[in-house]
């Protein structure tokens, strides 16, 4: 297929799978959209665990800003952490507090999870447990998958029947798969797991690579895990007014260097947040939160027209060939608090085993995370 062939194709699908779902621009219904109602707009009631985390402490004041749910929607903030951390949390609902938000109606501290579940709308899972020295990645899966299990039989004891779960916390798309299969009664398309931070990244990397905007770069996927075997995709994103104004030209077509593709740039992107980490000494939480905020603000505001994003969703009945029972990164347009995975996109030779090399270490995972905590896929 010519390379102009593969951006009609992609442009043409997007556009199909808009008019599929609710009408182009719709958000959640949950989502207050009017700026003459913010007055009396019914608050959204959002969790962050882990909240005395570095990620939470960038995100809690996006969030409070209406960077994640839009300028004209309030918000009622659950912080949820270990007991020690209350005091730190106590200053950082203080801090809340003397920004004088004028969407933050409301900011809950607490380390009891009845208490931090009640009613959420929104859950926001950052906290999980890190990788410690000596720890093997079995203990680690092990131990994560314990308590995302708690949290998942939480969720579906405490929340709203219709929440919106995002799992950051890593191993991210194995501890959304325990999540899920502990959340009974938690719809299973609401539970994903973010892989946002990759997707932007590679977009920042492409838009380098060619000396352009990020703007200007569309359509690139992250497809697997959040781990080193994710595949950065850009074979179906294209890049707008390049070579000059006017123009949309394929990815690939003009970096036409598949070589430096498969050995420099998916590496690049897959190692990055360890290479911050070895920068800064410390995690990304900047970036991180900000992903958060992407994540969820397309899912519930609804994705630009003809924009695909990545997101880690359940891989039941997708139409890649990936094995089902994974939360799975994939291309998806959303609208109207929904998410649709975008179909009829090429896969070659190099994708399928890129996409067949994640989906085998996910599905090790989950088997090891699944047995280790006596855990059962629910029906």
């Amino acid at each position: 297929m010519s390379a102009a062939a593969r951006v009609s194709v992609v442009s043409s699908h997007v556009k199909g799978c808009c008019r599929m779902l609710c009408g182009q621009g719709v958000a959640w219904s949950r989502i207050n959209t009017d700026p003459a109602a913010v007055a009396t707009a019914k608050p959204i009631k959002v969790l962050i665990t882990g909240a005395a985390g570095q990620i939470a402490y960038s995100l809690v004041f996006l969030i409070s800003r209406g960077i994640m749910f839009g300028p004209y929607q309030p918000v009622i903030i659950h912080l949820l952490d270990v007991p020690q951390a209350m005091n730190a949390l106590g200053g950082v609902a203080m801090e809340i507090t003397d920004c004088a938000f004028p969407l933050v109606k409301g900011v809950l501290v607490t380390s009891k999870v009845e208490e931090a579940f009640a009613g959420i709308n929104v859950a926001l899972f950052i906290g999980s447990m890190p990788r410690k020295p000596g720890m093997e990645r079995k203990d680690l899966i092990g131990k994560n998958a314990s308590i995302f299990r708690a949290q998942g039989a939480a969720l579906a004891q405490y929340a709203d029947r219709d929440v919106k779960v995002l799992v950051v916390g890593n191993p991210a798309n194995t501890n959304a798969i325990v999540l899920l299969n502990s959340a009974m009664g938690v719809p299973k398309k609401n539970i994903t797991c973010m892989t946002r931070l990759d997707h932007n990244r590679t977009k920042a990397q492409v838009a380098v690579r060619l000396g352009v905007p990020v703007t200007a770069v569309h359509n690139v996927i992250i497809w697997g895990n959040h781990s080193t075997t994710q595949f950065p995709d850009v074979r179906h994103g294209h890049v707008v007014n390049f070579p000059r104004n006017g123009l949309t030209t394929p990815l690939r077509s003009v970096i036409n260097n598949d070589t430096w593709l498969a050995e420099a740039f998916v590496p690049l992107i897959q190692k990055r947040g360890q290479a911050v980490m070895e920068a800064r000494k410390l995690s990304s939480a900047a970036s991180a939160s900000t992903a958060v905020c992407d994540h969820v603000r397309d899912w519930l505001l609804g994705t630009p027209k003809g924009e695909i994003v990545s997101m880690g969703v359940l891989s039941d009945g997708n139409p890649y060939s990936v094995p089902e029972g994974l939360i799975f990164s994939m291309p998806v347009v959303c609208e109207g608090g929904e998410y649709h995975v975008v179909s009829g996109l090429g896969i070659d030779s190099y994708s399928r085993t890129m996409l067949d090399k994640s989906a085998t270490e996910l599905i090790e995972e989950r088997d090891t995370a699944f047995s280790l905590v006596g855990l059962t896929k629910r029906s």
